[in-house]
């Protein structure tokens, strides 16, 4: 059985990084966009922060990014990790911009690792398929959209090391969701399905490293174009333990 003792609150830090790679129906390139970030968790009355957050863009897919704007309205962002990071009051010191979903993913990425980390011990078993229960409701994103899942699925896959650390090894995977966004300059719809693995210290509870991937097929519609546009993005993720 996995262990059930709480999370030990000692200072964490990590650093978040995710690549969105947008290529057309046939498989053509037609852009990419890193967003990255530093999270620390265990601060006073159960907090969380970010600082550095950075939005990078290119379109080439060979080169590297390049270092990518500050997003100063994130700097020192500190908030208890909870449902109400889905409301529109979390985000109001945010400026009204498209790049904003970058952002906004960064915090509900974090968000969904740790409650796939820590949330179901107790009811998963080793090589057991768990399905959250609801997980089928839609939401609410902020003001910008609307996300419905089809099912999560949880499986604990076994014990393994990581560095000099041994680990519960946690996979999960949600597919077929749909979801929809709607900003000043643009809407779209369209699916998506997201997976990844988490490898979760045995002693301290705390995350070693995750790694997330995902893919989406959008309909945009941008205002001021006649013809509606349809993109598909692979997004892979990972968060590194810092300190």
């Amino acid at each position: 059985e996995l262990p059930s003792s709480a999370v030990k609150n000692d200072l964490q830090k990590y650093r978040m990084t995710a690549v969105y790679t947008n290529r057309d129906l046939y498989g053509n390139f037609t852009g990419k966009t890193k967003v990255s970030g530093d999270y620390t968790r265990g601060l006073e009355n159960s907090q969380v922060r970010w600082n550095n957050v950075r939005i990078a863009g290119s379109n080439s897919f060979s080169e590297p990014f390049p270092e990518g704007k500050k997003q100063e309205y994130m700097e020192n962002m500190t908030y208890v990790p909870s449902s109400d990071m889905l409301k529109q009051d979390a985000f109001k010191d945010f400026p009204a911009s498209a790049e904003n979903i970058f952002a906004l993913n960064l915090i509900w990425d974090m968000g969904a690792i740790e409650g796939f980390a820590w949330l179901y011990c107790d009811s998963l078993k080793l090589n057991q398929k768990y399905v959250l229960k609801d997980s089928s409701e839609e939401f609410e994103m902020s003001d910008i959209g609307n996300y419905k899942h089809n099912s999560i699925q949880l499986c604990w896959t076994g014990i393994s090391a990581f560095g000099n650390r041994l680990c519960a090894v946690i996979e999960y995977r949600a597919v077929d969701n749909i979801m929809s966004l709607s900003m000043d300059q643009m809407n779209t719809k369209g699916t998506e399905q997201y997976w990844g693995t988490t490898w979760i210290n045995l002693e301290t509870r705390q995350i070693e490293y995750a790694e997330m991937y995902g893919g989406t097929i959008q309909e945009i519609e941008v205002k001021g174009f006649k013809d509606k546009f349809l993109v598909k993005t692979i997004r892979e993720l990972r968060v590194e333990k810092i300190q």
